[in-house]
């Protein structure tokens, strides 16, 4: 079993029409999940990686082990940030609701692989965790940021 599934960092490239000036609320709370995307993704990223390298979960290979540990680490972090981004006073409950979903399912991944899941369940979680993050980066270029 592979897990194929990496968390996304990259920026939507959909024309966006133009936008209203940004509020400070969503310039900040994108910025602020902007950072956290990035992170999960280069340390979940590294784990799928190594995850790939053995063909299955093998949890006492040492660079699953501690790419597991760094991954969870940073889930763990940004799902924090994450929420705290999504209760930005005055922020838009468009682009709210999804950072929390985000954060919610950050967790779970974190959880899944702390419990040592199987490849099937974290492509699962992953790929949830990948449909919020554009939402929240459709909805941050709505509303003239980015996330």
């Amino acid at each position: 079993m592979v897990v194929g599934v990496a968390i996304a960092a990259t920026p939507i490239s959909r024309a966006q029409p133009a936008a209203p000036e940004a509020s400070p609320s969503a310039v900040a709370a994108c910025g602020q999940f902007a950072e956290v995307l990035d992170a999960a993704a280069t340390y979940y990223g590294d784990f799928a990686d190594a995850l790939d390298e053995s063909g299955r979960p093998n949890y006492a290979d040492p660079t699953v082990e501690s790419s597991n540990t760094l991954g969870r680490t940073a889930l763990r972090q940004g799902a924090v940030v994450a929420m705290s981004a999504a209760n930005t006073p005055a922020l838009a409950p468009d682009i709210a609701a999804p950072m929390r979903m985000w954060s919610v399912d950050a967790t779970k991944l974190l959880l899944k692989m702390g419990l040592r899941g199987g490849g099937d369940t974290l492509d699962v979680t992953a790929s949830e965790l990948n449909s919020d993050a554009l939402t929240v980066q459709e909805a941050c270029a709505a509303a003239g940021t980015h996330a």
